[in-house]
């Protein structure tokens, strides 16, 4: 008897584990932007982990005055001045395709390795992310400036340029991009995909405009609204 219940187990979590790692991970349910001109969107879902002003390209990570250069999350040349840094955690739970924020054209894709990518969380930080919904500052972690990354430099007509930077976790071992420098993408389009659990920073160069989330905050890629332009396009 306990036999047989325990091979019944071990075949229902071996059958669980498979759908989890090979159909759950890759559901690509539809999404529907908001027509709304003035929005930038989550690009992924998740939970909102951090948001920053920076000035004249530093983030400032301490009351004593220490600040990171912006071009060490970005990992290139590009410069932003003043603006805002929202960083989402993607659990292992959460849909893993990434979305364009805003319309735009796509200036450059930027790959940057790693040697070995860190963990994100410890085993606490995840089960607060992932199953108890709770905000924690992810922005000290090691990983935001060591790990591999991707990121999309975007140009909407007549705004202020944005960023995507996506970052892979310790058991990432690649990030599919699906656009390339001089494409236009719409508003919610999906651009690329990172398996399990990862992180995208959104990086909005412009100071002027209204942040509508916090750490904590859950967000639906393509579909919720993360901040707002408060200037209207020429």
């Amino acid at each position: 008897m306990w036999l047989w219940f325990l091979t019944l187990t071990v075949i229902l979590l071996g059958g669980l584990y498979w759908y989890l790692r090979n159909v759950y991970f890759f559901r690509d349910p539809v999404r529907h932007p908001p027509a709304d001109p003035d929005a930038i969107l989550a690009p992924c879902d998740g939970t909102v982990v951090y948001v920053k002003p920076f000035r004249a390209g530093r983030i400032e990570v301490s009351k004593l005055g220490e600040s990171v250069p912006l071009p060490e999350i970005h990992r290139s040349s590009h410069r932003f001045a003043d603006g805002w840094l929202i960083g989402i955690y993607m659990s292992p739970l959460d849909v893993h395709f990434n979305y364009a924020p805003v319309t735009a054209a796509v200036t450059d894709v930027v790959h940057a390795p790693a040697a070995t990518n860190l963990p994100m969380v410890d085993l606490w930080e995840y089960v607060r992310l992932t199953f108890l919904r709770r905000a924690v500052d992810l922005f000290a972690h090691r990983y935001r400036l060591v790990n591999e990354r991707n990121t999309l430099f975007l140009r909407p007509e007549g705004r202020p340029p944005l960023a995507m930077v996506e970052i892979a976790d310790k058991f990432v071992n690649k990030i599919s991009c699906f656009v390339q420098a001089g494409q236009t993408v719409q508003a919610g389009q999906k651009v690329s995909f990172i398996a399990r659990g990862s992180q995208v920073d959104l990086i909005i160069g412009e100071p002027e405009v209204g942040i509508l989330v916090q750490a904590g905050s859950r967000v639906t890629g393509a579909e919720s609204i993360v901040a707002r332009w408060r200037k209207a396009a020429p």
